[in-house]
């Protein structure tokens, strides 16, 4: 029991990660680019055409209670890293922020999953995200992990880079691809900060 409660990020994802590869396979077919495609094409269906009640090419989505199973998952693991991370640091604010703004775009990004509330959800949780992401790598900054500096600053880059893609609506034809990429760099991501870093790490941080 110890041992998943420690390891109930990674296996979260794991599932949720397994739930919407298998929405993939029951995906009808239909993407921005052409709508009679058969089948989820990695490169040019967003994974929220797997959470339509109808695909693109106007079919029944079969995908859907696999893919919302899967979301549910993956926020739910996200939300709990926020809450073990948020532990780890000193200053109060920024604690509080990491915790409760991370809890909210948790919930708001399982919200998505709805069609009707899908745009909005997505811009507020994105930019709660966004947001908390800051923090984090602020503070992974001010302490000496060297890698974990990288790496963060590179995967925020990244991360603003895809928010601008999205919010501008430009490069659109790479927006799918970009999305998948952003979706694994954060895990991996959020893995690495949840297994590489401790609450010592921090504690030297007061401002």
């Amino acid at each position: 029991m110890n041992m998943i409660k420690k390891n109930s990020i990674l296996i979260g994802i794991i599932i949720g990660a397994v739930f919407l590869i298998i929405a993939t396979f029951y995906y009808p077919g239909g993407n921005v680019n052409n709508e009679f495609s058969k089948g989820y094409d990695w490169m040019h269906n967003y994974i929220s055409n797997l959470l339509r009640p109808l695909a693109v090419n106007g079919m029944d989505n079969p995908a859907r209670p696999w893919a919302v199973v899967g979301i549910f998952f993956l926020t739910a693991s996200f939300g709990i890293f926020f809450v073990k991370f948020s532990a780890r640091i000193r200053i109060k604010n920024v604690s509080f922020v990491i915790k409760y703004f991370g809890i909210l775009a948790t919930i708001l990004g399982f919200l998505a999953v709805s069609p009707s509330l899908h745009d909005i959800m997505v811009t507020l949780s994105s930019s709660l995200t966004l947001l908390i992401f800051f923090y984090i790598t602020v503070m992974i900054i001010k302490s000496k992990l060297l890698i974990l500096k990288i790496v963060s600053i590179l995967f925020l880059l990244i991360f603003y880079f895809g928010a601008y893609m999205y919010f501008t609506r430009s490069y659109l034809e790479f927006m799918p691809l970009m999305q998948k990429i952003i979706f694994l760099i954060k895990i991996v991501w959020i893995l690495s900060l949840e297994y590489f870093t401790q609450k010592e790490d921090f504690q030297h941080i007061t401002k």
